[in-house]
């Protein structure tokens, strides 16, 4: 979350069951840059909810769910472009992050905006055959044609905030010429000229309302361009027959990711590659310090006592 700035201007609202927000360093420019915000995720949400029983994700599994095999469908580029993003962190990170998840996760009790998911509930447990696995989906962008398993259920949310703050961060800021920065849920993208000193932000466990004081280990740090973001386990959580689940599926059990760490945070080139890094290193657990620091990305890591390492870089 970003913090406020006497050189910017800022707007928040809630849209696509999380906390958005936007900021300028041209004040008398953030109407506009909102507007244009809000349409970017209008169509990302009519393209990639899940939850939407109109949107594209949805109707690709119900257009493949009476076939056998592999199927190929035609999409629409913006679709197109998400996921190949999401293959793409699939490849990355050996398939930690997995867009095909979906059904588990739906199984589990994850399948309507989180808001409206019951807190408790009866036992469930799905199989790991419901998740076919990334190698099994692929793209075609020239065409956009994305194959995939019949009846597979994407969950491209892992990657899509991240690629989407990025997106409409640099469409603003080259349509405003001013310098921008785009949160989606916490995972957050500046683009342009950015104010005296960087964009500060804000990181916390659980991303809150702007002005709200945080709960928990918190950090302020600046950054100029690329991203940021923070995957969490102690967000997105309900439970199923007394045990505590949350929204951080390891794909090689179809089961939420053990609770090692509370919150990953990781700064990148990208929010994109903040976004995928973190999520990655939840589901690695004690692997993750190694593997984050070989690939040298400034990070965060909150184990669930609350005690805080950080690497790479990362401001003390």
């Amino acid at each position: 979350m970003s913090v406020p700035s006497s050189s910017t201007a800022a707007a928040s609202w809630q849209a696509l069951g999380m906390l958005v927000q936007i900021v300028v360093a041209a004040p008398d420019k953030l109407p506009d840059a909102r507007e244009l915000l809000s349409a970017d995720l209008a169509e990302l949400d009519r393209a990639c909810s899940r939850f939407r029983p109109d949107s594209e994700v949805s109707r690709l599994g119900r257009t493949t769910s009476g076939e056998s095999g592999l199927v190929s469908v035609v999409v629409s580029p913006l679709l197109t472009e998400a996921v190949s993003v999401a293959l793409r962190a699939a490849s990355l990170t050996d398939g930690d992050v997995d867009p095909t998840v979906g059904r588990a996760l739906s199984a589990l009790g994850y399948d309507r905006d989180f808001a409206q998911v019951p807190p408790n509930g009866p036992a469930t447990r799905p199989g790991v055959g419901m998740i076919p696995g990334w190698r099994e989906v692929s793209v075609d962008p020239a065409a956009h044609r994305v194959t995939l398993p019949a009846g597979v259920q994407l969950d491209l949310g892992a990657t899509v905030k991240g690629w989407a703050a990025d997106r409409s961060a640099a469409r603003i800021a080259d349509k405003l010429g001013c310098g921008v920065l785009v949160s989606l849920g916490g995972d957050t993208a500046v683009s342009g000229t950015p104010p005296e000193g960087g964009w500060r932000i804000r990181v916390q466990d659980v991303t809150g309302t702007v002005g709200a004081a945080p709960a928990g280990p918190v950090a302020v740090i600046a950054i100029r361009d690329g991203g940021l973001a923070t995957s969490s386990t102690a967000a997105r959580r309900w439970s199923r027959g007394g045990n505590v689940l949350h929204h951080i599926l390891d794909p090689r059990t179809a089961m939420p990711a053990a609770p090692i760490w509370r919150t990953v945070s990781v700064a990148a080139a990208s929010c994109a590659d903040a976004n995928t890094a973190a999520t990655a290193a939840v589901i690695r657990g004690w692997q993750a310090p190694a593997w984050l620091t070989s690939l040298r990305l400034p990070s965060r890591l909150v184990e669930t006592n609350g005690t805080v390492h950080t690497i790479a870089g990362w401001p003390e």
